[in-house]
């Protein structure tokens, strides 16, 4: 078996892809050859194209907290509420007189199997949902709603538990 010796090429040496120039000539000191840097023309170019960038991907993302925090709300009122709400009923008979009651047992409640809730729901906006018990529009349960972006009840941006 014969052992084939191979030979590297030092990479900073001159080779024909390279120009020779101060910056890259075969025994250039280390000092001239770390000083290459981008260019202003090249530094511009990034900048321009992130911004471009950020001009298409910002008001997508932006867009959709708002959503986010709808679709929320409409799972807490349609979903977790309603489910500890219901669980309520079916213990005690009856829908509970206010939130609190999903969480301490009060004291007319004798099938109290809770906390139903580990903690009153606040909802998206930061605000208390507002329930009513018997429901205005739901007069065999419960009215459940969330006064929306506004924070203010009865306007059309609420969210709510039944059909307007």
């Amino acid at each position: 078996m014969k052992l084939m010796k191979i030979k590297i090429q030092n990479p900073k040496a001159s080779c024909p892809s390279r120009p020779v120039s101060a910056g890259n000539r075969p025994g250039a000191g280390a000092a001239s050859t770390s000083q290459r840097a981008f260019t202003l023309v090249e530094m511009l170019l990034v900048v321009t194209i992130i911004g471009i960038l950020a001009a298409l991907v910002i008001p997508k993302i932006v867009g959709r907290s708002e959503q986010a925090r709808l679709t929320a709300a409409q799972a807490d009122i349609n979903g977790g509420i309603k489910t500890a709400l219901d669980a309520y009923e079916v213990d005690n008979g009856t829908y509970p007189r206010s939130l609190q009651d999903l969480v301490t047992q009060p004291g007319d409640a004798k099938n109290w199997h809770g906390p139903y809730l580990d903690k009153l729901p606040t909802d998206p906006w930061g605000n208390p949902y507002i329930y009513v018990y018997p429901g205005k529009h739901n007069p065999n349960s419960y009215d459940l709603s969330s006064a929306g972006p506004d924070g203010k009840p009865g306007t059309d941006d609420d969210i709510n538990n039944w059909t307007k």
